[in-house]
């Protein structure tokens, strides 16, 4: 019998969005008979949680983050330099921005064989941001697929950018997010429950971002009455939103309910929002689609894909194990 394979997922935060949901889902269902596993991250959060409660072993770097520092970057560089000397894996399965480009550069120089990069929505598409930044995400992204043997795209959209980038769009893939259709959904009477009875309920899901724009909704109410809004997440954007609320007056119309499953919570929606201003393969709007409700989303990333999707096949957990794990071997 062949030695398993060590496989190292690394991702820079392990709260609860759609790249830490992607990586749960490949850490916990990759064949256990082929595969050993481990994640390495920054920042606790759910996903450390729910990974240790599914057995996963865990890596945490104590200086790896998402903004810009010079000295925790150096100090997250040698931090995971030191993690890869050890641990020895045959493929470092890196995600997110800044585990993709100090992750690959550091795993080049451990001499890990197979660095996979997935990226999840290019972080130049986001148009809150300085062109200089832009400019800067796009150097970053380059660089982290140079040092990588191969990158994954969740979508099409994705694909088509990577593709044109100099010297490396030959190393890109597209594997769109999976999701197990066969999920039970839940009444959906914790959001029911919060507003007068036989109202239309417009609904969203995701971390409360700029990226998400929940805020757009919010504006939406504002301007007509018959709009009421459940806005479900978490994130650091709860506080302004909050204030937006009160300010406007909507604190009967629109609600914020904090993180929860969105299998509890699509039967309390009659319409699935999505504003987002960036996006890659939202998962999310899958589960949208899957569970049959009205959409009203902005087409950015890949979400065209999922709407004008005939076949909802493509976007199955399975098919998304069963073409990862190819990569891998």
């Amino acid at each position: 019998m062949s030695a398993k394979k060590k496989v190292l997922f690394v991702i820079t935060k392990s709260n609860w969005g759609g790249a830490q949901r992607y990586v749960y889902d490949l850490a916990t269902n990759l064949p256990k008979d082929q595969f050993d596993v481990a994640v390495a991250f920054g920042q606790e959060g759910l996903l450390a949680k729910k990974l240790r409660e599914a057995g996963i072993k865990t890596f945490p770097i104590a200086s790896l983050q998402r903004d810009i520092s010079l000295i925790t970057d150096v100090k997250s560089f040698f931090e995971l330099l030191r993690l890869f000397k050890s641990v020895r894996p045959d493929i470092v399965h890196l995600n997110s921005s800044k585990a993709g480009g100090l992750g690959a550069l550091a795993a080049r120089m451990a001499g890990v064989k197979h660095i996979i990069f997935t990226a999840h929505g290019w972080p130049f598409w986001e148009k809150n941001r300085g062109f200089f930044w832009r400019a800067l995400a796009w150097l970053g992204s380059w660089a982290t697929m140079l040092l990588s043997h191969l990158t994954i795209c969740i979508s099409n959209y994705d694909l088509a950018q990577a593709r044109r980038m100099l010297f490396v769009g030959n190393k890109a893939v597209r594997i769109y997010n999976g999701i197990n259709f066969n999920v039970p959904l839940g009444s959906g009477e914790i959001i029911r429950a919060a507003f007068p009875p036989g109202t239309h309920i417009t609904g969203t899901i995701g971390e409360l971002n700029k990226n998400k724009n929940q805020i757009a909704l919010i504006e939406k109410a504002k301007n007509d009455s018959r709009i009421y809004v459940a806005i479900v997440g978490e994130g650091e954007e709860r506080a302004h939103l909050e204030k937006k609320i009160k300010e406007y007056g909507l604190d009967g119309r629109v609600k914020l309910f904090g993180f929860l499953p969105a299998s509890e919570v699509l039967k309390g929606f009659d319409t699935f929002a999505l504003p987002s201003i960036k996006e890659g393969l939202p998962y999310v709007l899958l589960e949208a689609k899957a569970a049959g409700l009205p959409i009203e989303a902005t087409r950015v990333g890949g979400v065209g894909e999922i709407l004008d999707a005939k076949d909802m096949s493509e976007f199955s957990i399975e098919k998304m194990l069963e073409k990862t794990t190819a990569l891998y071997s």
